[in-house]
């Protein structure tokens, strides 16, 4: 019986610490993104944030969830990927109306313009939203026709996961350009970096596509990079001092 209770109490801690994990990796992703929209709402200014991030996330999110009807893989995976995109559209929609707001003067664009000069710049989040549509129905359709290839379904994995992981490339390039890290948040950085360290060992230990731990372990060298920019750099003054855009890299908030 002694045995018995032990085995019971074992097996309950393993489910908790999973369901624990689970929950992390699905909820985890969106956190840094409340306090920006909470920030965004507050001061009606939506200046510091790029909807760059949504753009290359709603990207990213809609093709893993193509990749899993080609090969499934952790359901908490896929319900990261469904609440992401929810949240980048709610920001989207901030965004849109906050800007549109502060510039009553300028010219409305529209996504049926299909003017590239403007591309992810208009004045509607119906607009932004026809967008997505439009590019999900695309994808999805052709996703529909290969997916009895199997190079096909792990193309299309890589490129989702790998979008993601491009995320900090622009605020590593933006440090260089600038010889500077000033207006990134180290904090934020370090978010990113504990929070892809996580994402990273969860894919090693519940055995993901490969995809996903490749990606996983270059997002985490991105990170690390632009933390040794914070050292590099510091005390050194800045080539270029952008003091109105805090964070226009695409994963800069």
């Amino acid at each position: 019986m002694e045995g018995e209770g032990m085995e019971w109490i074992v097996a309950s801690l393993h489910r908790l610490v999973s369901w624990g994990a689970s929950s992390a990796m699905i909820f985890g992703g969106i956190v840094p993104y409340i306090p920006q929209y909470r920030d965004i709402r507050r001061t009606q200014n939506a200046e510091g944030f790029s909807t760059y991030v949504c753009l290359m996330l709603l990207i990213a999110n809609i093709l893993r969830i193509l990749f899993w009807f080609g090969r499934h893989f952790e359901s908490p995976l896929l319900w990261q990927s469904i609440i992401m995109i929810i949240i980048m559209l709610l920001m989207l929609k901030l965004c849109t109306e906050v800007r549109v707001a502060n510039d009553l003067n300028t010219k409305r664009r529209a996504f049926a313009d299909f003017d590239m000069n403007f591309f992810w710049h208009w004045s509607r989040f119906t607009d932004y939203i026809q967008c997505v549509l439009a590019f999900t129905s695309v994808t999805g359709y052709i996703t529909y026709l290969s997916l009895d290839s199997v190079v096909f379904v792990e193309t299309l994995g890589f490129f989702a996961v790998f979008t993601e992981a491009m995320l900090g490339v622009p605020q590593l390039y933006r440090n260089h350009q600038n010889n500077s890290t000033e207006g990134m948040s180290i904090k934020m950085v370090l978010m990113w970096t504990s929070g892809d360290t996580f994402k990273t060992v969860y894919f090693i230990l519940n055995q993901a596509p490969f995809q996903f731990t490749i990606c996983g372990l270059l997002q985490v060298f991105v990170d690390i990079t632009i933390l040794l920019q914070v050292y590099m750099y510091s005390g050194h003054p800045p080539k270029l001092l952008s003091h109105t855009t805090h964070a226009t890299s695409a994963k800069a908030l």
